[in-house]
């Protein structure tokens, strides 16, 4: 495994879309094209499917070193009023397009962080969504939670809105990389939020982890495992530690020295795999552990698992609509990422126009490969015996596939590719071969991605 790490630890595209949002378009789509790809979708979709709704609350009070989210650091919570309505009206720009009430199959709150708002302001903010819309008998409400902020006024609100999962963001208890990384919590405050969730009634509780941070070692990060089954959340999503100071400065605070990579960082997760499988939990695609009973395992089980902006999700909604600040929306045809600064954001609200500046068209080509990515990233395998249609660009992907067959990643037989459980790490690098657009920019000197292990 030592030199399948060496060999294959290189920059690439995390793959939460297709294309990767830097080989999107600042010219691309315009603000009619836009409204009418999200018209024909919704038509196309809402009654069988309903959509997806993403919300981005950017704010934080303050900066956590390692984070790679979109976020505005203020202790001025007078912010929370005037971005709550400015999500509202662009909600209202989408509600002008449907002849019908949309059907919300999937809520998410994510950040930044959402419990910086208080419990009354995220109820205006809820209730102005769904008092216009119908939400689905199986729908899912989830948001993100900081443990030292989220109050038990927030976890019995959000409850009596519908929501029924939340994900505590705790990446590790130890406490010299809470230190160096700015992300100070208890696993006191973390077990509380936790009990007072599933006393309060919440069916799913998840916990972000990451590895790879500054000053992990195999030591310390067994005992955050350890404290983690104590808790024994619904889910667990185990994260890579993306490392791109280019992009985030706030990396800056520690250098690479700090960091374990290559082989070192790869068996942090190992750790991790081997502790949550013995304690009951199912690796489910890249990154993500959850319980059997959980309904991540069971779209598995069912070959329904999908994957989008959100995450890991078991519905498979063909419109995901995403509001606020940096937030990006999928029509699946087409993908647009809104104004990442709040003052450019609020800007294009009050001129009454779609507050994003960068998107992507698909072509059939981009479907095809994206269904691919999907494919390997949810079950593991694809096939492509069908596409005659772009043959030639299949034939390429194929020469670059056998490099991985070489080296037991994957079983690869005529039109069709199986990872394999030595493959399993390289799952990023496995669908960069199918990614054109990756493999043309390749040649740029400028590193843009982060590193796959």
């Amino acid at each position: 495994m030592d030199h399948l790490i060496e060999k294959y630890n290189t920059a690439v595209p995390r793959y939460t879309s297709y294309p990767a949002v830097p080989f999107w378009d600042t010219n691309v789509p315009g603000q009619e094209e836009w409204k009418e790809l999200v018209k024909v979708k919704f038509d196309a979709s809402n009654l069988n499917d309903g959509i997806s709704v993403y919300i981005h609350l950017p704010f934080c009070e303050s900066l956590c070193t390692y984070c790679g989210c979109n976020t505005r650091i203020t202790a001025n919570h007078n912010v929370e009023g005037p971005y709550i309505e400015a999500v509202l009206k662009e909600w209202s720009m989408y509600l002008r397009l449907f002849e019908t009430k949309p059907n919300i199959r999937e809520l998410h709150l994510g950040g930044g962080t959402p419990t910086f708002f208080n419990a009354i302001r995220l109820k205006q903010l809820i209730e102005g969504i769904l008092s216009t819309a119908v939400v689905c008998e199986d729908a899912a409400l989830s948001f993100e939670a900081h443990p030292n902020n989220t109050s038990d006024e927030h976890l019995k609100v959000l409850y009596k809105l519908g929501f029924r999962r939340v994900s505590l963001g705790i990446q590790d208890f130890d406490e010299d990389v809470q230190n160096i990384v700015n992300r100070i919590q208890t696993y006191e405050s973390v077990k509380y939020v936790t009990d007072k969730a599933r006393e309060i009634g919440y069916t799913s509780v998840n916990y972000d982890l990451i590895y790879g941070l500054p000053l992990q070692t195999e030591r310390s990060i067994k005992k955050t495992f350890e404290k983690i089954i104590q808790l024994r959340p619904d889910r667990i999503a185990f994260y890579s530690y993306a490392h791109v100071p280019w992009l985030k400065p706030g990396q800056r605070k520690f250098t690479e020295a700090d960091l374990p990579e290559g082989k070192i960082k790869r068996n942090l997760y190992e750790r991790g795999r081997a502790a949550f499988e013995a304690a009951g939990y199912v690796e489910i695609g890249m990154d993500h552990f959850s319980l059997p009973q959980d309904p991540l395992y069971i779209s598995k089980q069912h070959g329904k698992l999908h994957r989008n902006f959100m995450g890991y999700t078991s519905h498979n909604t063909q419109l995901l609509i995403a509001l606020g600040a940096s937030a990006i929306s999928d029509t699946f045809t087409g993908l647009v990422q809104n104004e990442k600064k709040v003052e450019d954001y609020y800007s294009k609200i009050e001129q009454g126009i779609f507050p994003f500046f960068k998107g992507h068209l698909l072509s059939e080509e981009d479907l095809i490969i994206r269904r691919h990515i999907l494919n390997i990233i949810c079950n593991s395998e694809t096939s492509w015996e069908n596409e005659t249609n772009c043959s030639a660009e299949m034939e390429a992907v194929e020469e670059r596939l056998k490099e991985f067959a070489k080296d037991e990643l994957i079983e690869l037989t005529t039109h069709e590719l199986k990872v394999t459980s030595i493959g399993k790490p390289f799952i990023r690098n496995i669908c960069a071969a199918f990614d054109s657009k990756f493999c043309a920019y390749q040649t740029d000197e400028k590193q843009i991605f982060s590193k796959a292990i």
